[in-house]
C-alpha cells in the first residue's frame, strides 16, 4: 500500500521463529506469529483495529455505565463510545499516537501521556514494552501518576487468541473460580461460583456452541503467582497459553459472537487481562488508586507452545 497505514508507524520485533508487529496508534499488538502461524487474530496493515483487536484498555477496561463516576469527590463523565448500550468502553488511549522510547530487534517500548480531560481528570504516563524471546511474548506495563492527587486506574489488554480453527471445535481452560454476572448492557449485577455451571472451564474442555462475553475472577495461580488460560485446537492444531501475573485479577473471555464482520465471528477467543471487572470506576470493585508519584506495574504474556 502507499501512504501511511491507518494504524500509523509499525514496529517489527522478532526472536527465532517468533515475530510481532506493534502499531504506534494505541500501542496496539497488530500481529504475533510463531513459525509463520498466527497466534493472535489481529488486523491487516491496510486496516485499523476493529472489535478491540490487540488494543490497550486504559485508564479503564471494558464498560463504564453511563460514562459517569465520582472518585475522591471528583465527578466526571466520559464520552459514550458504546452508544447503543449507553456505555463508555475500553478507556481513552487506544486511538492515541504513542511515542517511541526504544526499539531493538526483540523489543519495543512505547509511552503515552494522558492529560486531564472530560472523562478522566488525572495526568498519568503509561510505558509499555513488548518483548519476544525464549519465554514467548511478554508485555510489561507501568503507569505513573504525575499529578498531585490519587488517580483511579484500571488496566486491560484485548488480544484475540487463535488456533486456526473455528472455536466450536476448540478447547478452553479458564483458571477462575468465579464469574461476574451481567445485565443486557454488559454491566455487573453480581457474582457466582462457576462450580456446577456451564461457565466452569477450570479443566480444559470443548467450547462447542457456548457463547461467552464473561468476566472471570478468583484466578487460580501457580507457585510463581501466574494464572494461565489455555486455548487448544484438535489433535493436529496447536495450543496457545496466555498468562497474567498477580497484578491482573480478572480475565474477560469473549467468543466473538457479535464482532462487526460476520465472517470473523467465532474465529478466535479474546482472553483479556484486566486489573478490575467492568464498571469498576462506578462500583469501586478492585479499582486501583495510584498515589501521586507512584507507579503501578504488571506483566502478561503468551507462551511459545
Amino acid at each position: 500500500m502507499s501512504g501511511i497505514p491507518p494504524s500509523g508507524e509499525q514496529f517489527v520485533i522478532g526472536f527465532g521463529d517468533q515475530a510481532a508487529m506493534i502499531s504506534i496508534v494505541g500501542a496496539t499488538l497488530r500481529q504475533y506469529q510463531i513459525g509463520g502461524r498466527d497466534v493472535i487474530d489481529g488486523f491487516p496493515l491496510e486496516g485499523r483495529s476493529v472489535d478491540g483487536r490487540g488494543q490497550v484498555l486504559l485508564p479503564w477496561p471494558n464498560r463504564l455505565g453511563g460514562g459517569r463516576y465520582t472518585f475522591n469527590g471528583t465527578s466526571t463523565r466520559a464520552p459514550l463510545n458504546e452508544p447503543d448500550r449507553g456505555n463508555a468502553i475500553h478507556g481513552l488511549v487506544r486511538w492515541l499516537p504513542w511515542e517511541l522510547v526504544s526499539l531493538d530487534p526483540s523489543a519495543v517500548t512505547l509511552e503515552c501521556a494522558l492529560w486531564p480531560q472530560p472523562g478522566y481528570e488525572w495526568p498519568v504516563l503509561t510505558r509499555l514494552t513488548y518483548r519476544v524471546g525464549s519465554a514467548g511474548l511478554v508485555v510489561s506495563s507501568e503507569v505513573t501518576n504525575r499529578g498531585d492527587d490519587a488517580a483511579p486506574l484500571g488496566v486491560g489488554f484485548h488480544p484475540y487468541l487463535t488456533v486456526g480453527t473455528i472455536i466450536d471445535q476448540a478447547h478452553l481452560l479458564v483458571p477462575a473460580g468465579t464469574r461476574v454476572l451481567a445485565d443486557d448492557d454488559g454491566l455487573p449485577t453480581g457474582r457466582e461460583p462457576v462450580t456446577g455451571t456451564d461457565y466452569d472451564f477450570r479443566a480444559l474442555r470443548p467450547i462447542g456452541p457456548m457463547r461467552l462475553d464473561t468476566a472471570y475472577t478468583d484466578l487460580i495461580r501457580d507457585e510463581g503467582g501466574r494464572a494461565v488460560a489455555v486455548l487448544s485446537g484438535n489433535d493436529v492444531e496447536p495450543t496457545v497459553r496466555l498468562w497474567v501475573d498477580n497484578s491482573f485479577g480478572h480475565l474477560m473471555v469473549y467468543t466473538g459472537d457479535s464482532v462487526g464482520d460476520p465472517e470473523r465471528r467465532r474465529r478466535a477467543v479474546a482472553i483479556e487481562p484486566m486489573t478490575c471487572p467492568p464498571d469498576a470506576f462506578r462500583t469501586g470493585t478492585d479499582l486501583l488508586s495510584v498515589e501521586p508519584g507512584a507507579t503501578w506495574r504488571g506483566e502478561w504474556g503468551i507462551d511459545p507452545t
